[in-house]
């Protein structure tokens, strides 16, 4: 059975930094790219960073670049998404993803809420 478990989610300031955590089961994340998502009430899921499995190739969405940075830890099959200069544009719900091919896994969710 896969899991993808995030954690790190929680209440910032604006401008403050939070660093999520996601970690796999019953697959090897090496052999995924993978992904973090956001989604806020309401709203369709968007991409906001993903990285590869090959060279570790990293992409972001316009509104997190240079703030945002997604990192994997093969070894302990885990990925990273740390987050700086937070803004209440920020808050929603993250959501780690893994993709090979034609499976794709989905984690629960875990809630960022900036605000002061």
């Amino acid at each position: 059975q896969v899991q993808l478990v995030e954690s790190g989610g929680g209440r910032v300031q604006p401008g403050g930094s939070l660093t999520l955590s996601c970690v796999a089961s019953g697959i090897s994340i090496s052999l995924y790219e993978m992904s973090w998502y956001r989604q806020t009430p309401g709203k369709e899921r968007e991409l906001v960073a993903t990285i590869g499995n090959v060279i570790g190739a990293t992409t972001y969405t316009d509104s997190v670049k240079g703030r945002f940075f997604i990192e994997r830890d093969n070894s302990k099959n885990m990925i990273f998404l740390k987050m700086h200069y937070l803004g209440p544009e920020d808050t929603a719900v993250y959501f780690c993803n893994a993709v090979r091919r034609d499976s794709v896994y989905w984690g629960q969710g875990t809630q960022v809420t900036v605000s002061s």
